[in-house]
């Protein structure tokens, strides 16, 4: 799952996991949208931007995710005091991507389950 409110940034990791042989459970653009794909199911793994559209933040979706279980990555531009206190120990996608970052973290997903 992507959660993302760029869309030009959204669909480079669209492309970027599609070229990973990863497939996308779907792509989010605010909280409402994030939550209604971790309701849905069927999410082995997520991207999200820490800071969305209109000043919200993703927290609620990591809270969902965190819930079930569910890896998750928190993307961001900014600085690590950006990132809620106690998601300080996932990993951090650091803007701007590229395709070996997001391997690499994806990667570390698997590899602490």
């Amino acid at each position: 799952m992507i959660v993302e409110d760029e869309p030009l940034i959204a669909m480079m990791l669209e492309d970027f996991l599609d070229a990973l042989d990863r497939v996308v459970a779907g792509t989010a653009d605010s909280v409402a949208s994030g939550l209604a794909l971790v309701e849905a199911g069927g999410i082995d793994a997520a991207i999200m931007d820490v800071n969305l559209r209109g000043g919200e933040t993703s927290w609620p979706i990591a809270d969902a995710l965190a819930a079930r279980g569910i890896p998750f990555v928190l993307a961001t531009g900014g600085a690590g005091d950006m990132i809620r206190e106690d998601y300080r120990n996932r990993p951090v996608l650091s803007k701007p991507f590229t395709m070996d970052s997001v391997e690499k973290v994806l990667d570390s997903l698997v590899a602490a389950d």
